[in-house]
Parts: structure tokens; sequence; C-alpha cells
């Protein structure tokens, strides 16, 4: 995968509107990386990088425990 796409990116924000969180507070760089990881950044946001390797769907079914454990739950 080279680029993000838009529909991935609404799939992320789908999963993320269902965990309850601001759109406003949620970072997705177009970029994927090696390994796709979630980090909270030092302004308070989450940034969401998708991995570039593991099928989208696949990493998607993992994201909710990323966010959780990025969030420190």
């Amino acid at each position: 995968m080279d680029t993000v796409t838009f529909a991935q990116i609404s799939r992320i924000l789908e999963l993320t509107d269902s965990l309850g969180l601001n759109r406003e507070w949620v970072e997705i760089p177009l970029s994927p990386a090696r390994p796709g990881l979630v980090t909270r950044l030092a302004n308070g946001k989450l940034e969401i990088l998708v991995d570039a390797d593991r099928p989208f769907d696949e990493w998607l079914g993992s994201l909710p425990a990323q966010i959780q454990s990025a969030q420190g739950t």
C-alpha cells in the first residue's frame, strides 16, 4: 500500500465514531507506516498510522485495541 485512500479513512473514522472519539482529535496521515500504530501526540490527539504491510481489513479489526492501548485504558 502506497497511500491511504479516502474510503479507508472513512472506514477508520466510522470506527472511531463508534468508539465515541471526536474526529477533531484524530489524525490519519495519508502515508502508511511499517508497522502501523496508534500513538497519543503531545497535543493529546491520536495519530493513527495505517499498517502498510497487513491487509487493511485485518489491521482495521485490531484498531480498537490499539486505540485503547494508546489511551491507556
